[in-house]
């Protein structure tokens, strides 16, 4: 799914109205009635919605809401605020058919003064400012929102929540924006969703179809992607295959103390269907690793305890390096070495991407096509602090176009950026992954994935898109509080059976 900045989404809605002969209240029906339904199947007849409404469409939005939930029994109470600017067109029209029939308390707030009692029990709809808004809130707007915010009531934003831009946002101790606990967009989710510092107000988002055109949807461009099911494509193993088949992947990992790391990495290597995987480790781990993981081949480093050197890599389809490395002065030499020999696919994490950070003349050895996985307090080690997640966004794209690597910033929605310029962000994960080693099974997924020549767009998109959907099913079962990194490493194979299962379900 392309992600669209706010202007292209106006320019969507506003081919729709033209091609599809229907008027831009008729559209703002169609959006209203996918947000009743939406409420309707989440909250009884008990609650109490207070839908609070700007002049603008998002406005026009609620009040069309309230004439379709009140037909339906529900109890509706309209609250508009006054003074921001001139009603829409749209608005007026929803307002007056309101009136007219006399169904809803329509209640208009001045001042402080109008806040009207808000029960827990009741549903708080926003419906203030959408995606139009250009300026920080202020006046009585900011303080009804900072009103609501403090409210223990369910809370639901309409579009976008009030404050909140559709792309990048500044974000400081003095802006006040919606929390929402739930947010209902239309058709294609905002770019600022995918962001961490917009979660707090953001919540869980849903989008919502409201049969918007789809010619100009196709036509029109976007570097950002909302990776799907329908994206990921796994590979059909052959009948007449054998290990060779699927590759050899090199894993040069573990150092004294770390050896977990290996293991994991070489585990989810296995698991995700590679022929073949070396790791090249301590001689001090070998016990470790051919214990934990006994299909996997064992190169010894001259070192005891530490990564020193490796001759070459000429008979691997594919390497990773920098699970549990360290970063002790042999192993940065042997790094700097080993990137300028390394002629195969490659994958860099953890303490790699920490010692090129501390290294920043080595970027130009990074080989082309290479991915790279840090995380954000690594990926600001290897370019510099970012002011805030869009900031950070933008260096990761452009560090991607520069050096011609792929990064996978790691996160709740973790995000891909390509040589291209392209951007995707995953769809698959939960915050039970947050613990140790996680990062080491995803290293591990996509070195497979590579050895078994995907290319590299192809593994690091497929491969974070199998983690999170492990991550997930592992949580169902575990709980997110207690999954362990070793749990995804054991879910991988219900992550490629449910994959499989839909691909059947579809064929």
């Amino acid at each position: 799914m392309r992600i669209y900045t706010t202007k292209q989404r106006r320019q969507i809605d506003a081919y729709t109205i033209e091609n599809e002969n229907i008027d831009s209240n008729s559209l703002m029906e169609r959006a209203a009635i996918e947000c009743s339904k939406w409420l309707i199947a989440r909250f009884n007849f008990s609650k109490e919605f207070k839908i609070f409404c700007g002049s603008g469409n998002n406005g026009g939005d609620g009040l069309a809401m309230a004439r379709q939930l009140s037909a339906l029994d529900r109890k509706v109470i309209i609250y508009i605020i006054q003074g921001t600017s001139q009603f829409s067109v749209d608005s007026t029209q929803n307002l007056n058919l309101l009136k007219k029939q006399n169904i809803v308390s329509i209640q208009y707030i001045d001042s402080e003064d109008d806040f009207p009692i808000i029960k827990p029990s009741d549903v708080i709809v926003d419906c203030l400012f959408g995606s139009g808004l250009s300026r920080s809130l202020e006046g009585s707007c900011s303080q009804l929102i900072q009103y609501l915010n403090t409210k223990p009531s369910a809370r639901i934003s309409i579009d976008i929540p009030s404050g909140l831009f559709g792309e990048k946002n500044v974000i400081s101790e003095t802006s006040v924006i919606f929390k929402a606990d739930a947010t209902l967009t239309f058709q294609f989710p905002f770019l600022s969703f995918f962001l961490a510092d917009n979660a707090p107000y953001v919540g869980n988002w849903f989008v919502l179809p409201i049969g918007l055109h789809t010619k100009i949807i196709e036509e029109s461009s976007s570097p950002f992607y909302y990776i799907e099911r329908s994206d990921i494509h796994v590979k059909k193993r052959l009948k007449y295959s054998h290990k060779g088949t699927y590759g050899h992947a090199l894993l040069i990992a573990g150092s004294e103390g770390m050896m977990g790391a290996a293991v994991l990495s070489a585990q989810s290597c296995l698991r995700t269907g590679v022929g073949l995987i070396t790791a090249h480790i301590p001689k001090n781990g070998t016990s470790v690793l051919q214990i934990a993981v006994p299909e996997c081949i064992v190169s010894m480093d001259c070192s005891e305890s530490s990564f020193s050197k490796i001759e070459n890599t000429d008979k691997y389809s594919a390497a990773a390096i920098g699970p549990g490395l360290g970063k002790h002065a042999t192993t940065v030499d042997a790094l700097e070495q080993f990137l300028k020999i390394c002629k195969i696919p490659l994958v860099l994490d953890a303490d790699a991407l920490n010692i090129i950070s501390e290294k920043k003349t080595w970027l130009p050895l990074l080989p082309e096509n290479s991915i790279l996985t840090p995380h954000p307090k690594e990926f600001d080690r290897l370019t510099e602090d970012s002011s805030n997640s869009f900031d950070r966004l933008q260096k990761q794209i452009e560090f991607s176009k520069i050096y011609k690597v792929y990064i996978v910033l790691k996160g709740a929605h973790t995000s891909i950026s390509c040589p291209d310029g392209h951007c995707f962000f995953n769809s698959t994960g939960n915050p039970g992954m947050a613990t140790g080693g996680s990062g080491d099974v995803l290293t591990g997924i996509i070195l497979s994935l590579l050895a078994q020549g995907y290319t590299p767009k192809e593994s690091a998109i497929t491969g974070v898109y199998i983690h999170g959907l492990a991550g997930d099913l592992a949580a169902q079962d575990l709980s997110e509080e207690s999954m362990i990194a070793g749990d995804i490493v054991n879910y991988i194979s219900k992550a490629f059976i449910k994959l499989h299962n839909n691909y059947n379900a579809k064929n």
